[in-house]
């Protein structure tokens, strides 16, 4: 894997390292949003810092979503695996290079100046 530079439409250059961080963020929230937010290097990077912060409260939404409609199996499951998918096809589009808008989620860490 290299790190070239990638275009895109966010400000600053992608490098094929920060599209993995991303993708990674969104298959493995909340774990690897919590180590980006620590990590120095990586949380200065814009295209990283857009999408983890949106990772975590995706990922963080999904746990609690299914922690409280477990009591309820079939519906904690299916929701649980429907966001998970989700939070799949975010990623896939991540490591494409895109910028992904959750709703409410997009707006909320906007408005946060977290992204």
């Amino acid at each position: 894997m290299t790190d070239q530079p990638m275009g895109s439409g966010m400000s600053g250059e992608v490098t094929s390292d920060d599209k993995l961080w991303a993708l990674l963020a969104y298959l493995l929230s909340p774990l690897v949003p919590i180590i980006l937010l620590i990590w120095e290097e990586k949380k200065n990077r814009p295209f990283i810092r857009s999408h983890n912060v949106q990772a975590l409260i995706l990922g963080a939404v999904n746990w609690v979503l299914a922690t409280v409609l477990s009591p309820v199996f079939f519906i904690g499951c299916c929701t649980g695996l429907l966001l998970f998918g989700y939070q799949i096809y975010l990623g896939i589009q991540a490591y494409g290079g895109k910028s992904v808008t959750i709703p409410v989620i997009t707006d909320f860490v906007k408005n946060q100046g977290w992204a």
